[in-house]
């Protein structure tokens, strides 16, 4: 059984770059320093990223990068860095890198800043969709045979007489979010455990062994998301000189724009928030490389949050920075078996490490499939490799990934009536799944779109996500809906806020929640969006002044500080900007203030 307290991707796995990358950063570090561990480091991730693509096309794609060049000296340096990671990649199918001249670079970034750009390098890495990828790793394995649960608390560990492990104590959290003060708790049998618990696996590790030295540096990684107008929506950039030293990527990221990261030592805790100053630093390194006439405004951020990186501690190492993000993989005398570190693009890799380690350490054998599952949406199609019990997963395509194609959302509005936007968004988040999904929409009553309500008017989630979270991907409560199984709470917070009462009665409906439950429901997820960015000015809003349209609403400084607010007319009230009285004496005032086109604004 795998068993996880919160939900799958609940914590660092949902809150990523989403990048699914070998690291060319680690490739600069291993060739300067002559690290052999960042170069095995970069060789394993650019593998494991074919995988990665290969098993899930439906939620990751190739995605250029640029990175500007400044003075002609730097040309040269940067070819020659992204060449070698081409090198290093072996022959992907994906264009080679390629520098762009300043016009050049200019077209395919418009929002670049035009002084002291000489050009740019683009190198290709892979983008995916994480918390989505981590539930189809889990629908995936439930499939295969494996048992999956979610919000099951692992509260003790079980030993025999012998002093080696043999269980674990677990606790239902959803009986203690029905309200019972006694949760159902009880033991779950086990030839050997494995803990692969992220920034919590010292915490885990001081259940078997309390005295057990930390090998965790925690590190927080802080994002903003920003809107789609910030960056292209077909290319990345990489700063990788930012004025601390670091680098900070600018992304499209489901027609937003994701902007970060941080990389500082923490504390752990389950629902880390980004401080102000964070957001501040990432706007800052942003206004440096964008357009002076782009105004990069703190209103402008989306959402924010922080994830917890579990970098493997390294004791020579006093920053964050300079630790490997590398994974390792131990057991203690007692038998838990600890897998720690590394990240996204080399999850495969360290599973597959976990589970040799566990056949040497555990009386447990693997046993071939001979009759593998039906794996597509769509077709009676089975996978056609032989399941010998040797690892395949390099090749196993996961749950929504046979029945894609790029043409796919095509169908959908052809047989369904969705809208186009939705349609595409159903693709590239369940694959062959989305039909189904699309199924399971509400009939709107009209001629266009004819399936398909909206839960939020800016993003294309519609009704029948909610039920298929429910009823085939283990949603069971709100924030598992806008977090994980759709990614609403990462792009707008505030437009998680307005879906929330809608989203929670299609829930409560589905699970049959009680009043209470629903009013907890509430509860915990405004706390969540406390998390992820939401202005504390609409922390206090009571579902029902949600309901009733209070958070679109505008304070009085906001409706007098633009002229997007005003009624349609030839001229603007707010088109008049002059400036206030002066000390001057030859100062004065106008008596009526400029309009239209001669105002000092539209000038």
């Amino acid at each position: 059984a795998c068993v996880e307290r919160d939900d799958f991707a609940s914590g660092t796995s949902s809150k990523s770059t989403k990048l699914v990358h070998g690291g060319v950063r680690y490739l600069e570090k291993a060739v300067w320093e002559l690290d052999y561990n960042q170069y095995n480091l970069v060789r394993e991730a650019l593998r494991e990223r074919r995988y990665f693509l290969d098993t899930a096309p439906h939620l990751s794609s190739w995605l250029p990068i640029m990175i500007p060049v400044k003075t002609w000296w730097q040309a040269p340096y940067f070819w020659a860095g992204t060449k070698f990671y081409d090198f290093l990649a072996g022959s992907e199918n994906i264009e080679s890198s390629y520098f762009l001249t300043r016009s050049k670079a200019l077209d395919a970034f418009p929002m670049l800043k035009k002084e002291n750009l000489w050009g740019a390098l683009v190198y290709y890495d892979g983008a995916h969709n994480d918390s989505r990828m981590n539930i189809s790793l889990a629908m995936t394995a439930a499939l295969y045979g494996a048992t999956m649960v979610n919000h099951l608390e692992v509260t003790s560990l079980e030993k025999d007489a012998n002093g080696r492990l043999c269980g674990a104590q677990v606790r239902d959290m959803i009986d203690l979010k029905n309200g019972n003060s006694n949760p159902d708790s009880f033991s779950i049998k086990a030839k050997g455990i494995i803990n692969a618990t992220g920034p919590f696996t010292d915490a885990i590790r001081k259940m078997d062994d309390q005295d057990v030295q930390e090998i965790v540096a925690p590190s927080s990684g802080v994002h903003v998301i920003l809107p789609g107008y910030y960056s292209p929506a077909d290319m990345g950039l990489l700063d990788p000189q930012t004025s601390d030293g670091r680098v900070i990527f600018f992304l499209p990221w489901q027609g937003n724009t994701i902007a970060g990261t941080t990389d500082a030592p923490c504390e752990i805790e389950q629902n880390p928030q980004a401080g102000e100053k964070e957001i501040e630093w990432i706007l800052s390194e942003v206004s440096h490389y964008l357009n002076p006439e782009i105004n990069v405004r703190r209103g402008d951020v989306l959402a924010a949050w922080s994830g917890i990186r579990p970098l493997v501690r390294d004791p020579k190492k006093a920053k964050s920075e300079g630790l490997v993000r590398n994974h390792l993989v131990t057991t203690s005398p007692s038998g838990l078996l600890t897998i720690s570190g590394g990240k996204w693009t080399t999850y495969r890799q360290m599973a597959e490490e976990a589970v040799d380690e566990a056949l040497k350490e555990f009386p447990i054998q693997t046993r071939p499939v001979p009759n593998p599952p039906l794996v597509s949406g769509v077709e009676p199609y089975r996978e056609e490799m032989t399941l010998d019990g040797s690892c395949k997963t390099h090749k196993v395509r996961l749950i929504g990934a046979h029945g894609f194609s790029k043409t796919l959302y095509i169908n959908l509005v052809q047989h369904f009536g969705i809208e186009t936007e939705v349609a595409k968004h159903l693709c590239t988040s369940y694959g062959d799944r989305a039909w189904k999904v699309a199924s399971l929409c509400e009939p709107t009553e009209r001629r266009f779109p004819v399936r398909g309500k909206r839960i939020s008017a800016l993003y294309p989630y519609v009704d029948g996500e909610i039920r298929y979270a429910v009823r085939h991907e283990y949603a069971q409560n709100v924030v598992d809906f806008i977090a994980r199984r759709t990614r609403l709470s990462f792009l707008n917070a505030q437009a998680s806020l307005e879906a929330m009462p809608e989203i929670i009665d299609l829930m409560g409906e589905e699970l049959k929640w009680s009043d209470a439950r629903k009013a907890e429901e509430w509860k915990d997820g405004m706390t969540f969006l406390g998390s992820m960015g939401l202005p504390k000015a609409k922390m206090g809003l009571t579902r029902e002044e949600v309901s009733a349209g209070k958070v679109g609403q505008y304070v009085d400084e906001e409706f007098g500080m633009y002229a997007r607010h005003d009624k349609p007319d030839e001229t603007l009230a707010s088109d008049s900007k002059f400036a206030p009285p002066q000390s001057s004496s030859n100062f004065s005032v106008p008596e009526k203030p400029v309009m239209g086109v001669e105002s000092p604004a539209n000038r």
